[in-house]
C-alpha cells in the first residue's frame, strides 16, 4: 500500500480523530508511554508497492519498514520475557532446519519448547536485534485483540452483527454478517485476493486509500457484492481483516497498536519495540504490516500457547486455533484468523514465508521469517508445517 505518501494525513488523523470513547477497563491499565506515529522520508510512490520489489530490495526493506511506511512505534515490555536456552536438537534435525532455511531463503528461525530456545539461527544479514515484516501474521494479532475486546466488555460476543460496530456498512452485503463470520472469513461477500492481478480487490487497496483517505476501508468493503449466504463459503480476504481491525478500534476507542501495548506486548513480554503500519485514519492496518524481532514473534506464539491468561476469554485460543472451517478432508482449515493444520497444530502465516506455528501437545512454538522468491506458495509453505510436525514427533 502507498501509505507513505499519506504520512502527514495519517499524523493529522491520529491527533485529531476520535476512534471512540475508551472505557474504564483500558483507562485503568498500567500507565505506559503512548505509541508514537512515525513518518518516513518522502519516496517515489512507484517504489512503495512491496509486491513488486526485487529480492535484494525485499531483504533490505523487510527489516526497515519504518523507513518506508508510516506507523506506530510501540515500546518493548517493561519486563521482557526471558527466553532461556534449552537442549539443542539432534544434529540431524538441525541439518534439516538449516536446509529448509537455505532452500526457502529464510532470514531466521527460532523454535521454543516449554518456553526454552532449542534452535535459533539467522541469515540474509538479519540478526536477533533487528525487526522483520510480518505481512499477514498480523491477522492473528488482530484476532487476539478481538478476544481482548470481548474480555474487556467492549464487544458483546462474536455473534454480534458487524454493523453494530461499523454502522456505515448498513445496507451493504455485510448486513446480517456476524463478527464470527468476519473473523473466520465466511461472510459470503465476494473478494479477489490474487496478488498477481492488478485488477484484484487486494491490489486495489492502495487505490482506495488514495481516493477515499480515512474512509478507504469502509468505501472498498461496502461496495463488494455478495456471492454466497453468510456462513456458507470461506474465501481468504485481507480486506475483511482490515475491517475486523476497524471494528475492534471502533469498539475499544484506541488504535490496534495502542491496545496491543497492554494486551499483547506487556503480558507476552516483548523484548524489542513493535512497529505497526497506519492508514489515513490514524488507526492500524488489521490485515498486515507489523514488524518485530524474531524472538518476539516466538513470544507471541508462546503467549497464545499459554492461553493468554487474563487477557482473552477462557479457552479463546483453543477455539481461535481450532478448525472452524475445514478444507475438505486435508486436515487443514481456518479459525479466527489462525490457520489450522493436521494433528491439532495451528499458526499465523504471511506472504513471502512468514509464519508462527504452534504444536500445543508438545508445547512447541516455531517462528520463521524470510524472503521467498515468490509471493505465495503451498510448495514452500507445507514443508515448513511438515518440518515443525517432525520436530514435535521427535521431541
Amino acid at each position: 500500500m502507498r501509505i507513505q505518501i499519506l504520512g502527514a494525513l495519517a499524523a493529522l488523523a491520529l491527533s485529531g480523530c476520535s476512534l471512540g470513547a475508551a472505557d474504564s477497563d483500558v483507562e485503568a491499565a498500567p500507565v505506559l508511554a503512548a505509541p508514537q506515529i512515525t513518518t518516513p522520508p518522502e519516496r517515489d510512490p512507484k517504489d512503495l508497492n512491496m509486491l513488486f520489489w526485487d529480492s535484494a530490495a525485499r531483504e533490505a526493506r523487510f527489516r526497515e519498514m519504518e523507513e518506508w511506511y508510516a506507523g506506530h512505534e510501540v515500546a518493548a515490555a517493561n519486563e521482557p520475557m526471558l527466553l532461556e536456552d534449552g537442549a539443542p536438537f539432534s544434529a540431524e534435525l538441525q541439518a534439516k532446519l538449516r536446509a529448509y532455511m537455505s532452500e526457502t531463503n529464510a532470514a531466521g528461525v527460532i523454535i521454543l519448547q516449554n518456553g526454552r530456545v532449542r534452535f535459533e539461527e539467522y541469515r540474509l544479514g538479519f540478526g536477533p536485534e533487528q525487526r522483520w515484516k510480518s505481512f499477514s501474521v498480523a491477522k492473528s494479532f488482530t484476532s487476539t485483540l478481538l478476544g481482548a475486546a470481548i474480555a474487556d466488555g467492549f464487544i458483546g460476543s462474536v455473534q454480534d452483527p458487524v454493523t453494530a460496530y461499523i454502522p456505515e456498512l448498513e445496507g451493504s452485503a455485510y448486513d446480517g454478517v456476524t463478527v464470527e463470520q468476519l473473523a473466520t472469513m465466511t461472510s459470503g461477500v465476494a473478494w479477489n485476493e490474487d496478488y498477481t492481478d492488478p485488477a484484484s480487490d487486494v491490489s486495489k487497496l492502495a487505490e482506495f486509500v488514495l481516493q477515499y483517505g480515512p474512509d478507504a476501508i469502509v468505501a472498498q468493503m461496502k461496495a463488494l457484492p455478495r456471492e454466497a449466504p453468510a456462513g456458507e463459503k470461506w474465501s481468504y480476504k485481507t480486506g475483511e481483516t482490515n475491517l475486523l481491525g476497524l471494528l475492534v478500534e471502533n469498539a475499544v476507542g484506541l488504535p490496534l497498536a495502542h491496545y496491543a501495548q497492554t494486551k499483547i506486548i506487556e503480558p507476552a513480554g516483548f523484548e524489542g519495540d513493535m512497529f505497526w503500519m497506519v492508514d489515513p485514519r490514524g488507526g492500524n492496518i488489521g490485515g498486515c504490516c507489523i514488524a518485530l524481532r524474531l524472538s518476539d514473534y516466538a513470544r507471541f506464539g508462546q503467549f497464545a500457547l499459554d492461553g493468554g491468561e487474563n487477557v482473552v476469554p477462557e479457552s479463546w485460543f483453543a477455539k481461535a486455533g481450532d478448525s472452524l472451517v475445514d478444507f475438505g478432508d486435508s486436515g487443514f482449515g481456518y479459525g479466527y484468523q489462525w490457520w489450522t493444520y493436521p494433528g491439532g497444530a495451528y499458526g499465523a502465516q504471511g506472504i513471502f514465508g512468514q509464519a508462527i506455528t504452534i504444536e500445543p501437545e508438545k508445547k512447541i512454538v516455531a517462528a520463521v521469517v524470510g524472503n521467498w522468491p515468490v509471493v505465495s506458495s503451498q510448495e514452500l509453505r507445507r514443508p515448513w508445517v511438515q518440518l515443525v510436525s517432525e520436530v514435535a514427533a521427535e521431541n
